[in-house]
């Protein structure tokens, strides 16, 4: 069986794959590809293959729309995320819906910042002391705000942002949360 998967557009052969915590009463299932499967279920994503979501945001399909709210949600700190995150428009149903696999994945980790503030993906934050980066002479020095952040899904003491350019991972101890 081979039509057009519902993310990426790829004319390969499709599988259903059930959109989680769906309300009910509201279809779950979509078409997709094996490419765009194995990387929703597994822990790394290809920013570059996700770049299809910037179609697949304006789907009259619900399970589309839902995750590709989610998967925007998972490049946070890549600025084309954010934009399409403020281009989209989900009605309060589907982004209840969308939100609800964030809110069970956040309720499993908790990130705070050294305040003891919960710190969530997309928030930004300020050094609170200088840290040298691993495997670079790179010094992020302190002041230094760090605009979307990500979470580690696997450990609450780690997230992502981008510093002077360059991706890196620092300890929640070690900044503090902005508005």
């Amino acid at each position: 069986m081979s039509t057009i998967c519902a993310l990426c557009a790829a004319q390969a052969p499709v599988q259903n794959f059930a959109v989680s915590k769906a309300p009910q009463g509201i279809p779950n299932e979509t078409l997709l590809c094996a490419t765009c499967i194995t990387q929703i279920e597994g822990d790394q994503l290809d920013p570059n293959h996700f770049r299809c979501l910037n179609d697949s945001i304006w789907s009259e399909q619900a399970p589309v729309q839902v995750l590709s709210w989610r998967l925007l949600h998972r490049f946070l700190p890549e600025a084309w995320a954010q934009n399409l995150l403020d281009m989209m428009y989900l009605d309060e149903e589907h982004l209840a819906w969308a939100q609800a696999e964030l809110d069970a994945q956040a309720s499993a980790l908790v990130h705070v910042d050294a305040n003891g503030v919960v710190l969530q993906p997309g928030d930004n934050v300020v050094l609170i002391k200088d840290l040298k980066v691993k495997g670079s002479s790179m010094v992020a020095k302190q002041g230094t705000a760090v605009r979307r952040i990500a979470l580690d899904p696997e450990n609450a003491t780690y997230i992502e942002g981008k510093v002077d350019g360059q991706q890196i991972v620092i300890l929640t101890q070690y900044v503090k949360k902005t508005t």
